[in-house]
């Protein structure tokens, strides 16, 4: 482009005045004047005056330059880390992980890492630091290192933990903390490497301290709680003394501890601790001015640690604390593994008991009750036996005590009911030329409670078109004796309809014999444990005789029960001589093994008609 002047003119030579003056082309119009690149800031500066401690690092890992924050930092004066291997100064090489993923960054094949160290500082101290490491530009070939100081961070984060983990009433582990030490002693790695592989736990809860949280207060209760908390931390310190660990001691919640004992050497020592718990636990305890004595019931499991987890160590312990409590309080009871097999099989039943019903896995047996004078037939007792599928027949003991408690009893009461009056009509059917023989059916008071037993009765019988004095209801002593209000009414009732009341294993219970001739009762069945005593043979010399009182009290229980107008059978004749004692006291009929067994209905058929029920003919 051509140039030319912007002051002067086209047309003649510029005034002299203008000659000294710059001249500008045209070239500089049409484009923006350039500027000069500004200067570098001043890096260096910054890196030295910069409140975070930083270092440069070279690819091999060598302090090219660090700033004085870091020298302060790490307790060193400026200008001698230069030099220094970076990874010592701030502990990379303590783990493989982080050691490996540094070198990476050093090499340039990982942009950053960032990991928290805890230093130690030279005048003793320690502090916990963030590292940065991240590459600078690559002409420079080198890395920054910062290194912040988090201790502040940390300690706050560790007193919140501490808050978090810890119970505020007696300062002890909570559940949170106490499951996570736990865990971590159930891990492969605890305890294959050192220790003897096992694990105690003692599961302790207090008797008596409802009742005086209730009635002191909270207030009280929780220095109760804690006065509790310092001498089970003492039991633990004095168990620990000469061995490797102090068992851990934890409030789970409520007035329940719980004490860990990581490898432990066995029964032996957790027994001990547990006895050193309710000693300490049983002396009494001053609070606010108050004498309170409390005592406590502990749950013992120890095993090996291998094979278990926190869930199954914690269901044994409770469930062994339980049988501390069911036993009498005031105790520790180790677990055992039959008795938990035992009630993991009640549980079993207890979840499948009324579904059973409606599937039909009842039976019924029956087991003759025979006269005393003619040895004929003149009863049956029904017996409920459970054809399960998994564990074989079972007999009532086994299951009944469980229908009880979840009120299925009421549906398996009915079912045996109506079967023992509907076999009870057959067998007079198919035999009119003999006496009708009576069924004996057991009833529970909780049936009488949640149903109406009368009402039941009476449509049972009249659909089977049994007579009421054929139907015998059994009912335990303690039922009968402690009846009022609506049992008693019931009672009255059926007795009133023709229905023999019996009082089942008289003898063991509150034998009221006062209160006893006031209520619709027409049979009492002597409990077994009297008849075992006429169990010696006049022809053996050997035999062990029972003591004379023994008979003397039989025989004034059948008279009295006579002279109130009441027959008596006796349980569990099992011999001639039992059965030729009996007779010769009074005693109405008999029921037991030296007649039969309990038998299938079939069986109960070939019995009627016989002239006499003998020893061994109804048996299986």
């Amino acid at each position: 482009m051509r140039e030319r002047a912007v002051s002067g003119t086209s047309e003649g030579p510029a005034p002299a005045a203008d000659l000294d003056r710059p001249v500008v082309t045209e070239s500089e119009i049409d484009t923006p004047p350039r500027t000069e690149p500004p200067a570098r800031p001043p890096y260096r500066s910054v890196f030295t005056a910069a409140p975070l401690a930083m270092a440069v690092v070279d690819r091999e890992g060598t302090v090219v330059s660090a700033n004085d924050s870091l020298a302060a930092l790490l307790g060193s004066a400026p200008g001698e880390l230069a030099g220094s291997v970076a990874a010592d100064l701030v502990d990379l090489t303590s783990d493989a992980r982080t050691w490996h993923a540094y070198r990476e960054v050093l090499r340039g094949r990982q942009s950053r890492l960032r990991c928290t160290r805890r230093l130690k500082h030279p005048d003793g101290h320690s502090l916990w630091v963030q590292v940065t490491v991240a590459p600078l530009p690559a002409e420079d070939r080198a890395v920054l290192l910062s290194v912040a100081d988090i201790s502040s961070r940390r300690e706050l984060q560790a007193r919140l933990r501490h808050l978090q983990m810890h119970d505020p009433v007696t300062r002890l582990p909570n559940r949170t903390l106490f499951f996570e030490r736990l865990s971590a002693a159930l891990e492969a790695e605890s305890y294959e490497q050192s220790g003897t592989g096992r694990i105690g736990l003692c599961y302790l809860d207090l008797d008596g301290f409802k009742a005086i949280n209730d009635t002191l207060g909270h207030r009280v209760g929780d220095r109760l709680l804690a006065a509790v908390a310092e001498r089970l931390t003492r039991c633990a310190d004095e168990a620990g003394h000469s061995r490797p660990s102090i068992p851990l001691v934890a409030r789970l919640g409520g007035d329940e501890f719980a004490l860990l004992v990581e490898d432990s050497t066995g029964t032996e020592q957790l027994a001990e601790l547990a006895e050193s718990l309710l000693e300490a636990v049983q002396d009494p305890f001053d609070i606010s001015g108050q004498r309170l004595s409390v005592s406590a019931s502990i749950g013992v499991v120890e095993r090996h640690a291998a094979g278990t987890t926190p869930t199954a160590l914690m269901q044994a312990a409770d469930t062994t604390l339980y049988w501390a409590k069911a036993d009498g309080k005031s105790r520790w009871t180790l677990f055992d593994p039959e008795r938990n097999a035992h009630r993991m099989t009640r549980q079993a039943l207890a979840s499948t008991l009324r579904p059973a019903i409606d599937r039909g896995e009842f039976r019924l047996e029956y087991q003759p009750l025979v006269g005393m004078e003619d040895d004929r037939l003149h009863g049956v007792e029904a017996l409920i036996r459970w054809n399960h599928p998994q564990f074989g027949v079972l007999t009532p003991n086994r299951f009944i005590g469980l229908a009880e408690e979840d009120g299925s009893i009421v549906p398996l009461g009915r079912w045996v009911l109506r079967t023992a009056c509907g076999q009870a009509r057959r067998w007079q059917l198919d035999h009119p030329g003999e006496p009708p023989i009576f069924v004996s059916v057991n009833v529970a008071v909780r049936q009488v409670w949640d149903s109406d037993l009368v009402a039941d009765v009476a449509e049972t019988l009249a659909e089977t078109g049994l007579a009421p004095h054929l139907l015998q209801l059994e009912l335990t002593e303690s039922a009968v004796m402690g009846s009022a209000g609506r049992p008693l009414q019931a009672l009255k009732a059926l007795s009133d309809m023709g229905v023999r009341i019996a009082i089942d294993d008289f003898g063991t219970g509150y034998s009221n014999l006062a209160y006893l001739s006031r209520l619709p009762v027409s049979v009492l069945k002597l409990d077994g444990t009297f008849v075992r005593g006429f169990q010696y043979d006049d022809r053996d010399s050997t035999a062990t005789r029972p003591n004379p009182a023994d008979e003397v009290v039989v025989e004034a229980m059948i008279q009295l029960a006579h002279r109130l107008g009441l027959t008596v059978t006796a349980e569990c004749v099992e011999t001639s001589a039992q059965a030729t004692r009996l007779r010769r006291i009074g005693c109405d009929t008999g029921q037991g093994w030296l007649y039969s067994r309990p038998v299938p209905p079939d069986r109960i058929s070939e019995l009627l008609g016989t002239p006499g029920v003998q020893a061994g003919v109804g048996n299986p």
